[in-house]
């Protein structure tokens, strides 16, 4: 089964960068869909961005507005996000997930495999 590890997170000031990442262990990501989600205090879990392995099929969510980027690294079998310009409004738990059979990557109810999640924290 995948089994997925995040890191990345911390506590910075409005306007940082974070670059969060997403690896995979005992097998590789293949042609599966990795999606990025957060989940902030009292608020529903969702969705922030997502590809399929091959990157050819990306999606942000609206609130996004082209301050991150989601890419993979082959090599190390690694997604990651890279947000810039972060707000406090981004203040969460961001949780990495991954299915095979995925037809609508915005959807959090078609991802079946979910990592523990990384904190973080927009000081203000």
């Amino acid at each position: 089964q995948v089994q997925l590890v995040e890191s990345g997170g911390g506590l910075v000031q409005a306007g940082d960068s974070l670059r969060l990442s997403c690896a995979a262990s005992e097998r590789t990501f293949g042609s599966y869909t990795v999606g990025w989600f957060r989940q902030a205090p009292g608020k529903e879990r969702e969705f922030v961005a997502a590809l399929r392995w091959s990157g050819v099929n990306i999606v942000y969510a609206d609130f996004v507005k082209g301050r991150f980027t989601i890419s993979r690294d082959g090599v190390n079998n690694t997604v990651y996000l890279q947000m810039n310009s972060i707000e406090p409004e981004d203040t969460a738990v961001h949780y990495c997930a991954a299915g095979l059979y995925i037809a609508t990557p915005q959807e959090r109810l078609e991802y079946n495999y979910w990592g523990q999640g990384t904190q973080v924290t927009v000081s203000s």
